[in-house]
């Protein structure tokens, strides 16, 4: 029988960073233990409090979460109804995504108005292993138009722009943004467990095969899904840094 919590508890993995530009992205890859309706939460542009009891700071930019099943290979996962499990402020994607869709965490005044950019979703799911992909809320990964892989081309609604921007277009205001990111994932009947970003191959262990990964991604024999210090590229930078987690030096991935 698959573990699961007793009545009343939760489990949780909590996840912030920075990413280095609007064309950045961060992958959060967790496992399940059993089946249940799981939240993603975000806190970084509103701010607010995370289920760790941490404070989050506002002034990050507004999110896509996007669901993938799987790992490095995964393909977009979708509901029963073929619609991609994805959620942002301004992607009309029901039912995961529509306007009003504010969660918990904090608004913030653009021009007159006080606006949402965090996400949330609930979303029923069995044991197995996912990712989530975070991004800014302009910068679309392809996946999410026909149902592909979590390799496919995005669609860089950002205007290549280096700085990070939220628009109001009632107020016809825009304002500038940091790249800092949070988020909650809580389940209340399975265990969550995190993996280390510098765990590549996702097997609980950082070592040699993790490093040889990384180095095909830097080389572009494979995807370069694992960009661990949110430059933008998969690179020497990032293989140094799961050679120093093969080490026992910790995994400074973002």
């Amino acid at each position: 029988m698959a573990p699961q919590l007793a009545q009343g508890q939760t489990s949780s993995v909590s996840n912030s960073g920075t990413l280095s530009t609007p064309q950045s992205v961060a992958y959060i890859t967790f496992a399940l233990t059993a089946t249940d309706t799981i939240t993603f939460k975000t806190w970084g542009f509103g701010g607010g409090i995370n289920v760790a009891g941490n404070a989050i700071q506002a002034g990050g930019f507004d999110p896509l979460i996007t669901l993938y099943s799987g790992v490095a290979a995964a393909n977009i996962y979708v509901d029963g109804s073929g619609n991609p499990v994805a959620d942002a402020d301004n992607l009309v994607n029901p039912p995961w995504s529509y306007v009003g869709n504010c969660p918990a965490a904090g608004t913030v005044q653009i021009g007159t108005n006080n606006d949402c950019g965090d996400v949330q979703m609930q979303v029923p799911l069995a044991a197995g292993t996912y990712t989530l992909m975070l991004t800014d809320a302009n910068y679309e990964p392809g996946a999410l138009y026909d149902n592909a892989a979590i390799a496919a081309p995005f669609v860089d609604f950002t205007g290549g722009s280096l700085q990070f921007q939220t628009c109001d277009p009632v107020a016809g205001v825009c304002i500038n943004r940091n790249g800092n990111y949070a988020l909650d994932i809580v389940s209340t009947k399975a265990i969550l467990l995190g993996f280390s970003k510098c765990d590549i191959n996702q097997d609980m262990n950082t070592n040699v095969s993790d490093v040889q990964l990384i180095i095909n991604e830097g080389l572009g024999v494979t995807a370069p899904t694992n960009d661990l210090n949110g430059d933008g590229v998969v690179n020497v930078a990032d293989v140094q840094i799961v050679i120093n987690a093969a080490l026992g030096l910790g995994c400074a991935g973002k």
